[in-house]
């Protein structure tokens, strides 16, 4: 029952109103009369008097066929007067046979009588025409109904026979007592099986994707909610059952007001979550059995109902796995380590790669620093790219991409390029490689180094000055530095941006990239030249040399 439905009304007084409807009556009682005319939509009876009684055509007209023909003899009930004219029924004869079968099967023994059929009709203010399947008419007054009035023709109802009157050959039914009566039944079951805390049986009667309607007895019904199924969670109740198995609940709640009863299938079963207490913890090895997927992972089961997460993220040491049925399928039997396990909360979180050798560690038993490999591009980033190399991300930084130090790895590839890198370094502690392409390709000091060597004498515009020397532009993508304490005799301070200067190369170091320049070493190298020379010509000097010197 909806509280909706109820329209509790007027009370009114139905025998009385019944008695005056037939106050003018004479008998109320069975005549028999002959049809003297048909017309239309009317039908003309002789039953004696001084006028013919009148009833519709549709009262002796079953299933569009008129049963009667002008001469034939057929039983009425006077029901009233309108002046002289007798108000006759057909259709009360009809119901005053189906009210005797009713008489005589229950006899004084109707109060427990419960009557199912639908509103054929309303009476304003007074009640409702209950219709049986049978034909059979029964009136519900209104303040027994429980119903609203706007809707009310055509309802299925069920309700309790009240009173039977055997002059006025009428049967008063009432749907709020039999409501009232079957709530009150209710909370007494209800009471007693929460009272006695022991499990019931049930029959599950209906199965929606929300839980299950069961009988618990009586033709009382309760919700399972489709939590309270399994010690696993929310399970769908189709999997587990069939209208008509009979199952243990344990009452969880009733609301009286609502009559609502919510039942519990897994309060009734032992609790496998303190039976795992004591037998697992953080650190086990255990086998399981893949039973659902969703998007962020796989539930395993562990055999006594009993599910615990498998997260994506725990599921292989590969990053770019975004699906769990990409790696497993349902019914899978696999290995697994307890990560978490918390008995009060009843959550179990599970991995299987916990139990595989890290990528790392099996990629440095492979791979060394100068190695040469493929990979493919995993992740795009602002600084640089990182590269997927057996199941292991390297980082390709933007300054390893080439040695002219202009575009990105952003500009230059795009996600699911296969890319050769250079492994550059390896950091074990970290757990983080470096990878290069630039290292792959000859530096413009390797092309440098081809035509110059240390102690070769060079030229080249200052391109810029730090506190910590002077760079000097040598050729394309490729300065030398030459450091304050190699910059004498030239003063520092004095030098600006543009001013060519000569120095020695002191360095090539073509791995970095690096040429190393001197004015100081240049000065002792052609001092050292000057006295060469000397030492060669025996008719120079000393004073020779000093007066081209000043």
């Amino acid at each position: 029952m909806n509280i909706e439905d109820i329209d509790i009304g007027e009370e009114i007084d139905f025998e009385q109103m019944l008695n005056e409807s037939f106050e003018n009556t004479q008998t109320n009682s069975l005549v028999k009369g002959v049809i003297v005319e048909i017309n239309g939509e009317n039908v003309l009876i002789d039953i004696g008097q001084k006028v013919e009684g009148r009833l519709h055509i549709s009262e002796i007209t079953i299933d569009g066929e008129v049963k009667f023909n002008t001469g034939d003899e057929i039983p009425v009930i006077i029901t009233n007067y309108k002046g002289e004219r007798p108000t006759i029924s057909y259709r009360k004869v009809l119901q005053k046979e189906k009210f005797d079968t009713f008489v005589e099967k229950h006899g004084e023994d109707f109060e427990n009588v419960i009557v199912e059929g639908k509103v054929a009709s309303v009476k304003p203010r007074a009640g409702f025409v209950v219709a049986d399947k049978d034909g059979m008419e029964y009136f519900m007054p209104m303040a027994q109904g429980y119903l609203k009035v706007a809707d009310a023709v055509g309802k299925n109802v069920k309700a309790k026979v009240i009173k039977v009157n055997n002059e006025q050959n009428s049967i008063i039914i009432s749907r709020k007592k039999l409501i009232e009566e079957s709530k009150a039944q209710k909370e007494s079951k209800v009471n007693e099986i929460m009272q006695s805390e022991e499990p019931v049986k049930a029959t599950v009667k209906k199965i929606t994707s929300y839980g299950m309607f069961v009988d618990i007895g009586d033709g009382i019904d309760g919700l399972v909610n489709y939590n309270e199924i399994s010690y696993k969670g929310p399970v769908n109740p189709a999997d587990y059952f069939e209208e008509g198995d009979i199952v243990e609940v344990v009452v969880l709640n009733f609301d009286k007001e609502k009559g609502h009863l919510s039942l519990s299938i897994k309060a009734a079963l032992p609790n496998p979550w303190e039976e795992i207490k004591d037998q697992l913890e953080v650190g086990d090895t255990i086998t399981v059995t893949v039973s659902n997927f969703e998007s962020y992972g796989a539930f395993v089961d562990l055999g006594n109902d009993i599910e615990g997460l498998l997260h994506i993220s725990e599921i292989s040491w590969n990053k770019n796995i975004k699906n769990p049925k990409e790696l497993l399928t349902l019914g899978d039997e696999v290995n697994v380590e307890v990560i978490e396990l918390d008995i009060e909360k009843k959550r179990l979180r599970v991995s299987l790669k916990a139990l595989q050798e890290k990528p790392f560690a099996k990629f440095v038993k492979s791979h060394r620093v100068g190695d040469v490999v493929k990979g493919k591009v995993a992740t795009l980033t602002t600084f640089g790219a990182f590269i997927t190399i057996d199941d292991v991300d390297g980082l390709l930084h933007n300054e390893e991409l080439n040695w002219d130090g202009k575009g990105t790895c952003k500009d230059s590839f795009k996600k699911g390029d296969e890319v050769e890198v250079k492994i550059i370094k390896i950091d074990s502690e970290k757990e983080n490689i470096s990878l290069s392409i630039k290292e792959l390709l000859e530096s413009p000091a390797e092309q440098f180094k081809k035509e110059y060597k240390v102690g070769d004498i060079v030229k080249g515009s200052v391109k810029d000055i730090k506190d910590f020397g002077v760079f000097i532009n040598l050729v394309s993508n490729l300065d030398g530095l030459i450091r304050t304490e190699d910059i004498a005799p030239l003063n520092v301070e004095e030098i600006k941006k543009g001013d060519e200067v000569e120095a020695v190369i002191i360095n090539i170091d073509t791995k970095k990239n690096r040429v190393r320049l001197s004015v100081k070493r240049l000065e002792r190298q052609k001092e050292r030249e000057v006295l060469e020379s000397v030492n060669d010509n025996d008719d120079m000097t000393l004073g020779d040399l000093i007066k081209d010197k000043f």
